[in-house]
């Protein structure tokens, strides 16, 4: 992310929009990521875009971008649950492919499963018809950044 600043992120979480947020990350612009607010959930959305085809014949979108897409949207997500006021760093990410992505919208939701001080694990889940049925699923693990610390003056 670049020039993301607490601010930006104070702004973002209080004004429920989350664009800014996004274009501040060259990845989310390029592959077209958005997220809304939902009651108390974040909707992640990847907008049908022919530029993130994989397979033409299907056309199917590819598994690269569907795990793209799912890794941002995870620590997008733990930036703002968190308020960090730097980047998570992923640690580990699994990713189970369930069913082809076709051409068409495909949403996420993920959920922080467990968060300690300098650790946190999210669940990540990705649907394009019905949350029911999933195209994938994902576990991932970021190191949470270090509180910043007041300086002496």
């Amino acid at each position: 992310m670049t020039n993301m600043t607490e601010e930006h992120l104070r702004q973002a979480c209080e004004q429920g929009d989350f664009a800014m947020l996004l274009a501040s990350i060259p990845y989310a612009q390029l592959i077209g990521v958005e997220c809304t607010r939902q009651g108390d959930e974040l909707l992640f959305r990847l907008p049908a875009n022919k530029d993130n085809i994989g397979n033409p014949l299907l056309p199917a979108i590819h598994g690269g971008v569907i795990a793209g897409f799912m890794e941002l949207s995870a620590a997008v997500h733990l930036l703002i649950a968190t308020r960090a006021t730097g980047v998570p760093k992923i640690i580990d990410f699994s990713l189970d492919y369930l069913r082809a992505g076709q051409f068409r919208d495909t949403y996420a939701k993920c959920q922080v499963w467990r968060q300690g001080r300098r650790v946190a694990n999210v669940a990540i889940t990705a649907w394009q018809e019905t949350e029911a049925e999933p195209i994938a699923t994902a576990r991932a693990h970021f190191k949470i950044p270090a509180p910043s610390r007041p300086t002496d003056t």
